[in-house]
């Protein structure tokens, strides 16, 4: 009774959250109530509060982690856009011409989210897209595009993606092996929907706005700030590998060095012109709504999570489908409407490594699929909540317009891996 109602608070909070246009509230709102609702009927239902309240805390530190990651990354992306660093690529950019823009953005965004990670990635290349495009439609479908490209390039690289990372740290699969097998899936995946896109815009021209811009910022300033946040986002992998600390930590030590360099910068001037570009004025421009929904939704799915309703899902799977290919497209699919990491931690649990050795077929098909399939509904992935709180896409307009492209090329690579490696 208690999981039945669950998953109806669930439903219904996620229905609330598609049509956030036709209801007028904000999804923020629906997503927290949503998560609330969900623990507070598995509270009621159960017979040790003590060890729920535990377990909810130990939900919500992972969930703080990534929260974190976020905020930070918001952050350090807003500091280089206040100090006009994406000039430095903008300023590179000779073209005019809309088809050849989004290639330049989706092979930028596939191999950085490789480095990176893909929520960072979507962050920065969003960020770096609206500097360019004047009109909202033409940054909803690259917003789409950046989802789609860095889900892709995440999912073949063991840093990439969450999930990826956690089937590399569990043994399931190797760094070597994973980059191997998973590229060019991963590449095709992102081929058709770039060259669908490629087509709607073949002709098109737009006017770079920053090219008629004189920057109040000295040319030696937006260097040293771009070169200093960017190298403090790619060195959070490696903080992360180097440590064994959550990517988090990385993420905050990439913030307060770049905190104390702007600091450093700006000591000299006046308290007004060091305002402007100090972390108290980022810190009010991130989007904290989308922080809130992203916790909402994250608070929401480890209820599902907690009260085993995903390890029925995945134990389901497994008696009806039988074959591993099956699962893990149904596993991938599923991503796009539940959070991928409790599934993929529900499927860990599940299969120990006597029944699928590493660098097993199934393991390599569950790390593409859970990392691509988030891209066909807005709200299936990190990188999907971070470019729709940036860029205000409407959930319905990327459901019409992108999700299908973002199933072809989801199905397109998974094809080709089982192919290929089956």
């Amino acid at each position: 009774m208690m999981n039945t109602i669950i998953i109806i608070i669930f439903i219904i909070g996620y229905t609330a959250i598609a049509f956030e246009s036709k209801i007028k509230i904000n999804k923020a709102a629906s997503a927290l109530i949503t998560g609330v609702l969900c623990w507070t009927i598995y509270i009621f239902s159960a017979s040790d509060v003590h060890a729920i309240n535990e377990n909810l805390l130990i939900h919500l530190g992972d969930i703080a982690s990534i929260l974190f990651f976020l905020l930070g990354a918001m952050v350090i992306v807003e500091l280089i856009g206040a100090h006009d660093g994406f000039s430095i690529i903008t300023n590179r950019i000779r073209t005019h011409k809309k088809s050849k823009l989004l290639i330049i953005i989706t092979i930028i965004t596939f191999f950085l989210s490789a480095v990176l990670d893909n929520l960072t990635t979507a962050i920065v290349m969003i960020s770096l897209v609206r500097k360019i495009l004047n009109e909202k439609e033409d940054r909803w479908y690259f917003g789409g595009m950046i989802i789609i490209a860095a889900n892709a390039g995440g999912a073949w690289s063991p840093l990439g993606d969450v999930t990826t990372t956690m089937l590399w740290i569990g043994g399931q699969v190797s760094a070597y092996n994973i980059m191997f097998k998973l590229i060019l899936p991963s590449l095709i995946c992102c081929f058709f929907p770039t060259f669908i896109l490629w087509l709607k815009y073949r002709g098109k021209t737009f006017e770079m706005p920053l090219t008629i811009k004189v920057s109040e910022i000295p040319v030696k300033e937006q260097n040293l700030v771009f070169f200093i946040g960017i190298t403090g986002l790619l060195f959070v992998p490696v903080f992360k590998t180097l440590t064994h600390l959550p990517p988090f930590m990385g993420m905050m030590l990439a913030l307060a060095m770049i905190w104390a360099a702007i600091s450093i910068i700006h000591r000299s001037k006046d308290k007004e012109i060091r305002k402007n570009y100090s972390v108290d004025t980022a810190l009010q421009k991130a989007d904290s709504p989308s922080i809130l929904f992203f916790l909402g939704i994250l608070i929401a799915v480890s209820a599902l999570q907690s009260v085993g309703i995903l390890k029925f899902l995945a134990d389901f799977l497994t008696e009806n489908l039988k074959h591993d290919a099956s699962i893990g497209i149904v596993l991938g699919l599923l991503s796009s409407v539940i959070d991928n990491v409790p599934l993929v931690a529900a499927a860990i649990g599940m299969y120990d490594l006597n029944t699928y050795p590493m660098d097993h077929f199934f393991w390599e098909l569950l790390a593409f699929t859970t990392g691509t399939g988030g891209s066909a509904i807005i709200i299936g992935s990190a990188a999907g909540i971070a470019v729709m709180g940036i860029e205000k896409i409407s959930f319905f307009w990327y459901l019409k317009k992108i999700s299908w492209i973002a199933l072809l090329g989801f199905f397109s690579g998974t094809l080709f891996y089982i192919l290929l490696y089956n």
